[in-house]
């Protein structure tokens, strides 16, 4: 990356966001914030958004060693700063009767963490690397972005398989032979510690958009046991016709499945080939 001047100028004014912790979280940003005072500076101080705060300094920590942080590191940071934008633009309403100075020193972190944000979003919105491309495009509907996502994609760039399901997604509701693809590539490239029960479930409903209905049904129910979402039996079993014999052998399957992402073995396993030949 080539904004390296731009975006530390903005990085030093980012340290506007999180919010306070608690136990051992509090004692490792206590230290953090004693050994790096620019890195808190900025930061509200009672015990609002701790979770918000905890994670947005212990993310400055990290970036203060980086001398380039890269797009993936630039497009985390922007992602804990919103968390804690959100969080102390509510605390910041929050009126403190019997110490108003806490309430006036959130409203500033607000302000602050605000312009930071901005100032981080127009840095970052030309940028050609896929993971802030990405950012602007789900934040902004920005169609340049997009366009460097799907150029990604295409030439097989994209390595992040969260942004590869959100580009299925993109192209379930117009091309649903194409979003499977993805889909599919998205499993076989996940791993136990990463799977993302949402996916199935965009598989799935790519599926009914082709009438594979007992594939809509399989990945539906895998998407249930690895969710608990409630669902009604009454609309499953309707997809196999209330096929008994069917519904079985598809619940057997969705296990399987289950049990094949949650081992990390699925790209070895049979339920793949199941899904791929269709």
């Amino acid at each position: 990356m080539t904004r390296s001047v731009v975006m530390f100028k903005t990085f030093f004014t980012i340290w506007v966001f999180s919010g306070l912790l608690g136990c051992d979280g509090a004692v490792n940003n206590s230290t953090i914030c004693k050994n790096n005072p620019e890195v808190c500076a900025d930061l509200h101080k009672d015990s609002w958004c701790r979770y918000e705060k905890s994670d947005l300094i212990k993310n400055r920590l990290r970036l203060k060693h980086e001398q380039t942080p890269s797009g993936k590191e630039l497009y985390l940071h922007l992602t804990y700063l919103e968390k804690y934008n959100k969080c102390v633009e509510l605390a910041s309403g929050v009126k403190h009767i019997l110490h108003p100075e806490r309430s006036n020193d959130r409203a500033r972190a607000f302000g602050l963490s605000a312009q930071s944000l901005a100032e981080l979003q127009a840095s970052t919105k030309d940028s050609n690397d896929i993971h802030l491309a990405f950012y602007h495009w789900t934040r902004f509907n920005n169609s340049a972005a997009l366009e460097k996502v799907l150029r990604a994609q295409k030439l097989n760039l994209i390595d992040d398989i969260d942004i590869l399901a959100r580009v299925a997604s993109y192209f379930q509701k117009f091309n649903p032979s194409k979003a499977k693809t993805i889909y599919l590539e998205v499993l076989n490239r996940s791993e136990a510690s990463n799977v993302n029960p949402d996916w199935l479930l965009g598989l799935a409903n790519t599926y009914q958009k082709t009438n594979e209905f007992e594939l809509t049904y399989l990945l539906s129910r895998a998407n249930i046991l690895m969710s608990d979402h409630d669902v009604s039996e009454k609309s499953m079993s309707a997809l196999v016709n209330g096929d008994n014999a069917v519904q079985s052998r598809l619940d057997e399957q969705a296990e399987a499945l289950v049990d094949a992402l949650e081992s990390g073995n699925y790209p070895s396993s049979n339920i793949k080939l199941i899904l791929e030949k269709n």
